[in-house]
Protein backbone atom coordinates (compact mmCIF):
# COMPACT_ATOMS: atom_id res chain seq x y z
CA UNK A 1 0.00 0.00 0.00
CA UNK A 2 1.26 3.42 -0.56
CA UNK A 3 1.17 5.81 1.76
CA UNK A 4 -0.26 9.16 0.99
CA UNK A 5 3.38 11.00 0.98
CA UNK A 6 4.63 9.19 -1.93
CA UNK A 7 4.42 9.49 -5.14
CA UNK A 8 1.51 7.44 -6.97
CA UNK A 9 2.00 6.40 -10.32
CA UNK A 10 -1.70 5.89 -12.84
CA UNK A 11 -1.89 4.38 -15.70
CA UNK A 12 -4.70 4.72 -18.23
CA UNK A 13 -5.24 1.87 -20.65
CA UNK A 14 -5.66 3.65 -23.94
CA UNK A 15 -8.16 1.87 -25.43
CA UNK A 16 -10.21 4.61 -23.74
CA UNK A 17 -9.24 6.67 -26.08
CA UNK A 18 -11.44 7.48 -29.28
CA UNK A 19 -10.70 8.33 -32.69
CA UNK A 20 -9.73 11.92 -31.96
CA UNK A 21 -7.40 11.21 -29.03
CA UNK A 22 -10.14 12.10 -26.11
CA UNK A 23 -11.01 10.05 -23.35
CA UNK A 24 -14.68 8.58 -24.61
CA UNK A 25 -15.94 8.98 -20.89
CA UNK A 26 -15.03 12.59 -21.38
CA UNK A 27 -11.97 14.76 -19.65
CA UNK A 28 -13.99 16.10 -17.16
CA UNK A 29 -14.08 12.85 -15.28
CA UNK A 30 -10.30 13.19 -15.04
CA UNK A 31 -11.19 16.13 -12.38
CA UNK A 32 -11.30 12.80 -9.81
CA UNK A 33 -7.68 12.18 -9.43
CA UNK A 34 -7.46 16.03 -8.69
CA UNK A 35 -8.26 14.48 -5.15
CA UNK A 36 -4.59 13.72 -4.68
CA UNK A 37 -2.35 15.66 -5.94
CA UNK A 38 0.83 13.18 -5.00
CA UNK A 39 -1.27 10.88 -8.16
CA UNK A 40 1.01 11.04 -11.38
CA UNK A 41 -1.18 9.75 -14.50
CA UNK A 42 -0.74 8.89 -18.07
CA UNK A 43 -2.25 6.90 -20.89
CA UNK A 44 -0.33 3.44 -21.42
CA UNK A 45 1.97 3.48 -24.63
CA UNK A 46 -0.52 1.25 -26.79
CA UNK A 47 -3.39 -0.64 -27.17
CA UNK A 48 -3.05 -4.18 -26.08
CA UNK A 49 -5.12 -7.28 -25.63
CA UNK A 50 -3.64 -8.03 -23.16
CA UNK A 51 -1.56 -5.94 -20.23
CA UNK A 52 2.08 -6.97 -20.40
CA UNK A 53 4.35 -7.04 -16.74
CA UNK A 54 6.06 -4.49 -17.79
CA UNK A 55 3.41 -2.30 -17.31
CA UNK A 56 2.48 -3.74 -13.89
CA UNK A 57 5.96 -2.88 -13.01
CA UNK A 58 5.89 0.04 -14.11
CA UNK A 59 2.94 1.57 -12.40
CA UNK A 60 0.94 1.39 -8.95
CA UNK A 61 -2.61 1.33 -10.62
CA UNK A 62 -4.24 0.49 -13.65
CA UNK A 63 -7.05 2.11 -15.19
CA UNK A 64 -8.72 -0.76 -17.53
CA UNK A 65 -10.63 -1.42 -19.70
CA UNK A 66 -11.15 -4.25 -21.81
CA UNK A 67 -7.82 -5.28 -22.36
CA UNK A 68 -7.16 -9.10 -20.31
CA UNK A 69 -5.71 -9.23 -17.06
CA UNK A 70 -3.70 -12.95 -16.46
CA UNK A 71 -1.37 -14.64 -14.23
CA UNK A 72 1.62 -13.65 -16.54
CA UNK A 73 0.42 -9.93 -16.22
CA UNK A 74 1.22 -9.80 -12.45
CA UNK A 75 3.11 -13.27 -12.78
CA UNK A 76 6.99 -11.69 -12.54
CA UNK A 77 9.00 -10.52 -9.11
CA UNK A 78 8.99 -6.68 -10.28
CA UNK A 79 5.24 -5.83 -10.19
CA UNK A 80 4.80 -2.82 -8.69
CA UNK A 81 0.88 -3.33 -9.37
CA UNK A 82 -1.41 -2.63 -6.36
CA UNK A 83 -4.98 -1.93 -7.64
CA UNK A 84 -6.22 -2.39 -10.90
CA UNK A 85 -9.69 -0.48 -11.60
CA UNK A 86 -12.01 -2.32 -13.82
CA UNK A 87 -14.20 0.68 -16.24
CA UNK A 88 -17.74 -1.69 -15.82
CA UNK A 89 -19.19 -4.05 -13.72
CA UNK A 90 -17.92 -7.33 -15.51
CA UNK A 91 -14.59 -9.09 -14.79
CA UNK A 92 -14.43 -12.10 -16.61
CA UNK A 93 -11.82 -10.83 -17.97
CA UNK A 94 -9.27 -10.55 -15.48
CA UNK A 95 -7.74 -13.57 -13.43
CA UNK A 96 -9.08 -12.42 -9.94
CA UNK A 97 -6.89 -15.50 -8.22
CA UNK A 98 -3.61 -14.37 -9.54
CA UNK A 99 -4.52 -10.84 -8.10
CA UNK A 100 -5.24 -11.93 -4.78
CA UNK A 101 -2.27 -14.35 -4.58
CA UNK A 102 -0.41 -10.90 -5.26
CA UNK A 103 -2.84 -8.69 -3.07
CA UNK A 104 -3.63 -6.38 -5.90
CA UNK A 105 -6.84 -5.27 -5.29
CA UNK A 106 -9.96 -5.22 -8.70
CA UNK A 107 -12.67 -2.86 -8.11
CA UNK A 108 -15.47 -2.56 -10.63
CA UNK A 109 -18.61 0.20 -10.63
CA UNK A 110 -21.61 -1.64 -10.15
CA UNK A 111 -23.51 1.15 -9.84
CA UNK A 112 -22.98 3.35 -12.34
CA UNK A 113 -23.72 0.49 -15.07
CA UNK A 114 -27.37 -0.16 -13.59
CA UNK A 115 -29.56 2.23 -15.09
CA UNK A 116 -28.08 2.66 -18.59
CA UNK A 117 -28.33 -1.46 -18.86
CA UNK A 118 -31.54 -1.25 -17.95
CA UNK A 119 -32.39 1.11 -19.96
CA UNK A 120 -30.51 -0.57 -23.10
CA UNK A 121 -32.46 -3.61 -21.78
CA UNK A 122 -35.72 -1.72 -22.45
CA UNK A 123 -35.13 -0.55 -26.07
CA UNK A 124 -34.71 -4.02 -26.96
CA UNK A 125 -37.73 -5.66 -25.74
CA UNK A 126 -39.60 -2.54 -27.23
CA UNK A 127 -37.56 -2.92 -30.26
CA UNK A 128 -38.28 -6.44 -30.36
CA UNK A 129 -41.75 -6.42 -29.14
CA UNK A 130 -42.90 -3.68 -31.83
CA UNK A 131 -40.59 -5.75 -34.41
CA UNK A 132 -38.75 -1.94 -35.27
CA UNK A 133 -36.75 -3.00 -37.39
CA UNK A 134 -38.62 -4.93 -39.82
CA UNK A 135 -41.06 -2.26 -39.95
CA UNK A 136 -38.23 0.02 -40.81
CA UNK A 137 -36.84 -2.26 -43.68
CA UNK A 138 -40.53 -2.44 -45.58
CA UNK A 139 -40.48 1.39 -45.17
CA UNK A 140 -37.65 2.33 -47.07
CA UNK A 141 -38.52 -0.35 -49.76
CA UNK A 142 -41.52 1.09 -50.33
CA UNK A 143 -43.44 -2.04 -48.95
CA UNK A 144 -45.85 0.02 -46.87
CA UNK A 145 -48.81 -3.11 -47.59
CA UNK A 146 -46.78 -5.32 -45.53
CA UNK A 147 -47.07 -3.53 -42.25
CA UNK A 148 -50.28 -5.68 -41.96
CA UNK A 149 -48.36 -8.72 -41.51
CA UNK A 150 -46.09 -6.96 -38.90
CA UNK A 151 -48.47 -6.90 -35.99
CA UNK A 152 -46.37 -6.13 -33.27
CA UNK A 153 -46.57 -7.41 -29.39
CA UNK A 154 -48.18 -5.75 -26.65
CA UNK A 155 -46.53 -5.88 -23.13
CA UNK A 156 -49.72 -5.23 -20.81
CA UNK A 157 -50.38 -8.61 -19.07
CA UNK A 158 -47.16 -10.58 -20.91
CA UNK A 159 -44.31 -11.56 -18.91
CA UNK A 160 -41.01 -10.40 -18.26
CA UNK A 161 -38.78 -13.07 -17.16
CA UNK A 162 -35.14 -11.93 -15.56
CA UNK A 163 -32.47 -14.28 -15.64
CA UNK A 164 -30.37 -12.60 -12.28
CA UNK A 165 -31.68 -10.59 -9.62
CA UNK A 166 -28.43 -8.27 -8.89
CA UNK A 167 -28.39 -5.03 -9.00
CA UNK A 168 -28.96 -4.94 -12.68
CA UNK A 169 -31.59 -7.09 -12.32
CA UNK A 170 -33.11 -5.07 -9.72
CA UNK A 171 -32.84 -1.99 -11.53
CA UNK A 172 -34.66 -3.37 -14.88
CA UNK A 173 -37.51 -4.38 -12.05
CA UNK A 174 -38.17 -0.69 -11.04
CA UNK A 175 -37.62 0.77 -14.85
CA UNK A 176 -40.11 -2.23 -16.10
CA UNK A 177 -42.83 -1.17 -13.11
CA UNK A 178 -45.19 0.83 -15.64
CA UNK A 179 -45.69 -1.28 -17.85
CA UNK A 180 -48.03 -3.46 -16.74
CA UNK A 181 -46.04 -6.27 -17.13
CA UNK A 182 -45.64 -9.78 -14.85
CA UNK A 183 -42.30 -9.88 -13.80
CA UNK A 184 -40.35 -13.06 -13.12
CA UNK A 185 -36.83 -13.89 -11.77
CA UNK A 186 -34.32 -16.92 -11.59
CA UNK A 187 -31.75 -16.47 -9.29
CA UNK A 188 -30.58 -18.80 -6.38
CA UNK A 189 -28.66 -16.67 -4.45
CA UNK A 190 -31.81 -13.39 -4.64
CA UNK A 191 -34.11 -13.00 -1.55
CA UNK A 192 -37.75 -13.71 -2.16
CA UNK A 193 -38.54 -10.50 0.02
CA UNK A 194 -36.31 -8.05 -2.09
CA UNK A 195 -37.92 -9.71 -5.21
CA UNK A 196 -41.54 -9.64 -3.80
CA UNK A 197 -40.62 -5.49 -2.73
CA UNK A 198 -40.06 -4.60 -6.14
CA UNK A 199 -43.33 -6.45 -7.58
CA UNK A 200 -41.57 -9.57 -9.40
CA UNK A 201 -41.48 -13.16 -7.98
CA UNK A 202 -38.86 -15.34 -7.76
CA UNK A 203 -38.96 -18.81 -9.40
CA UNK A 204 -36.70 -21.93 -10.61
CA UNK A 205 -35.34 -21.02 -13.86
CA UNK A 206 -37.52 -23.88 -15.46
CA UNK A 207 -40.40 -21.95 -14.63
CA UNK A 208 -39.28 -18.95 -15.96
CA UNK A 209 -37.96 -19.98 -19.98
CA UNK A 210 -42.05 -21.89 -19.60
CA UNK A 211 -43.93 -18.50 -18.97
CA UNK A 212 -41.55 -15.85 -19.98
CA UNK A 213 -42.16 -14.14 -23.28
CA UNK A 214 -39.29 -11.87 -22.66
CA UNK A 215 -36.33 -13.82 -21.64
CA UNK A 216 -33.16 -11.11 -20.24
CA UNK A 217 -29.93 -12.23 -19.24
CA UNK A 218 -28.98 -10.41 -16.63
CA UNK A 219 -26.30 -12.08 -14.42
CA UNK A 220 -22.88 -12.43 -13.75
CA UNK A 221 -20.69 -14.95 -16.21
CA UNK A 222 -18.87 -17.12 -13.91
CA UNK A 223 -18.09 -20.90 -13.78
CA UNK A 224 -22.08 -21.73 -12.71
CA UNK A 225 -23.43 -19.54 -15.42
CA UNK A 226 -21.37 -20.26 -18.38
CA UNK A 227 -23.47 -21.74 -21.57
CA UNK A 228 -26.54 -21.46 -18.47
CA UNK A 229 -29.02 -21.10 -21.48
CA UNK A 230 -27.94 -23.73 -24.20
CA UNK A 231 -30.10 -26.33 -26.40
CA UNK A 232 -32.30 -27.93 -23.25
CA UNK A 233 -33.35 -24.27 -21.85
CA UNK A 234 -34.23 -23.06 -25.36
CA UNK A 235 -36.43 -25.75 -25.91
CA UNK A 236 -38.94 -24.47 -22.77
CA UNK A 237 -39.06 -21.63 -24.18
CA UNK A 238 -42.15 -20.33 -26.00
CA UNK A 239 -42.30 -20.23 -29.52
CA UNK A 240 -43.04 -16.74 -29.59
CA UNK A 241 -40.84 -15.67 -26.77
CA UNK A 242 -37.77 -13.81 -27.25
CA UNK A 243 -34.37 -13.98 -25.66
CA UNK A 244 -32.71 -10.94 -24.76
CA UNK A 245 -28.57 -11.10 -23.81
CA UNK A 246 -27.28 -7.67 -22.20
CA UNK A 247 -24.72 -9.33 -19.36
CA UNK A 248 -22.07 -11.84 -21.25
CA UNK A 249 -22.13 -13.67 -24.19
CA UNK A 250 -20.81 -17.14 -23.02
CA UNK A 251 -23.78 -17.21 -20.69
CA UNK A 252 -25.98 -18.29 -23.96
CA UNK A 253 -24.72 -21.43 -26.13
CA UNK A 254 -24.53 -19.34 -29.32
CA UNK A 255 -24.89 -22.23 -31.28
CA UNK A 256 -27.68 -23.61 -29.75
CA UNK A 257 -28.99 -20.13 -29.92
CA UNK A 258 -28.73 -19.85 -33.94
CA UNK A 259 -29.99 -23.23 -33.71
CA UNK A 260 -33.20 -22.08 -32.12
CA UNK A 261 -33.34 -18.99 -34.08
CA UNK A 262 -32.84 -20.99 -37.66
CA UNK A 263 -35.54 -23.08 -36.97
CA UNK A 264 -38.08 -20.98 -34.92
CA UNK A 265 -38.55 -22.36 -31.88
CA UNK A 266 -38.10 -18.96 -30.48
CA UNK A 267 -39.51 -15.60 -31.72
CA UNK A 268 -36.08 -13.90 -31.65
CA UNK A 269 -33.49 -12.23 -30.02
CA UNK A 270 -32.01 -9.12 -28.48
CA UNK A 271 -28.07 -9.40 -28.27
CA UNK A 272 -25.72 -7.15 -27.24
CA UNK A 273 -23.04 -9.38 -26.42
CA UNK A 274 -21.65 -12.43 -28.16
CA UNK A 275 -18.94 -15.45 -27.07
CA UNK A 276 -16.41 -14.19 -29.32
CA UNK A 277 -16.17 -10.34 -29.44
CA UNK A 278 -15.71 -8.43 -31.40
CA UNK A 279 -18.11 -10.88 -33.37
CA UNK A 280 -16.84 -12.56 -36.44
CA UNK A 281 -18.51 -11.07 -39.27
CA UNK A 282 -19.49 -14.98 -40.35
CA UNK A 283 -21.67 -15.02 -37.34
CA UNK A 284 -24.87 -16.14 -38.31
CA UNK A 285 -26.54 -14.28 -36.34
CA UNK A 286 -25.88 -11.05 -37.99
CA UNK A 287 -27.98 -12.35 -40.98
CA UNK A 288 -31.14 -13.54 -39.02
CA UNK A 289 -34.11 -11.08 -39.62
CA UNK A 290 -35.61 -12.16 -36.32
CA UNK A 291 -32.48 -10.77 -34.38
CA UNK A 292 -31.34 -7.14 -33.42
CA UNK A 293 -27.60 -6.89 -32.92
CA UNK A 294 -25.48 -4.19 -30.69
CA UNK A 295 -21.41 -4.39 -30.22
CA UNK A 296 -21.33 -4.57 -26.35
CA UNK A 297 -22.31 -1.06 -26.56
CA UNK A 298 -26.34 -0.35 -26.45
CA UNK A 299 -26.09 0.93 -23.12
CA UNK A 300 -22.80 3.59 -23.57
CA UNK A 301 -24.04 7.40 -23.52
CA UNK A 302 -22.41 10.50 -22.10
CA UNK A 303 -24.12 9.78 -18.82
CA UNK A 304 -23.15 6.13 -18.00
CA UNK A 305 -19.29 6.34 -18.96
CA UNK A 306 -18.84 9.81 -17.15
CA UNK A 307 -20.61 8.27 -13.77
CA UNK A 308 -18.48 4.57 -14.50
CA UNK A 309 -15.30 6.61 -14.84
CA UNK A 310 -16.15 8.93 -12.27
CA UNK A 311 -16.30 5.55 -9.90
CA UNK A 312 -13.22 3.75 -11.42
CA UNK A 313 -11.08 6.33 -10.13
CA UNK A 314 -12.69 7.35 -7.46
CA UNK A 315 -11.24 3.82 -6.23
CA UNK A 316 -7.59 4.10 -7.37
CA UNK A 317 -7.93 7.72 -5.58
CA UNK A 318 -9.19 6.01 -2.18
CA UNK A 319 -6.55 3.41 -3.00
CA UNK A 320 -3.75 5.90 -2.77
CA UNK A 321 -4.62 8.04 -0.02
CA UNK A 322 -4.82 4.40 2.12
CA UNK A 323 -9.04 4.36 2.07
CA UNK A 324 -10.41 1.36 1.09
CA UNK A 325 -12.34 1.42 -2.61
CA UNK A 326 -16.42 1.37 -2.17
CA UNK A 327 -16.48 -1.69 -4.55
CA UNK A 328 -13.67 -4.03 -4.17
CA UNK A 329 -14.20 -7.44 -5.90
CA UNK A 330 -11.73 -9.43 -3.78
CA UNK A 331 -11.59 -7.93 -0.61
CA UNK A 332 -8.95 -10.84 0.42
CA UNK A 333 -6.39 -8.93 -1.22
CA UNK A 334 -7.71 -5.33 0.69
CA UNK A 335 -4.32 -4.90 3.58
CA UNK A 336 -4.92 -1.66 4.66
CA UNK A 337 -2.12 0.69 6.29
Amino acid sequence: MAAPTQRFKLGIVRDVLNASGEPFFGKEALDVLKANPLIEWEYTPERVKEIPPDWAARYDALYVNSSRVSAATVGRGDCRLRIIARHGVGFDSVDVAALTAKRIVLTNTPLAIRRPVAVATLTLLFALAGRLFAKDRITRAGRWADRNDLMGVGLVGRTLGIVGGGGIGQELLRVSAPLGLRRLVADPYASDAAMAGLGATRVPLEQLLREADFVVIACLLNDETRHLIGAPQLAQMKATAYLINVARGPIVDELALIEALRARRIAGAGLDVFEQEPVDPANPLLAMDNVIVTPHALCWTDECFHAIACAGLQSVVDFSLGKRPAHVVNPQAWMPA
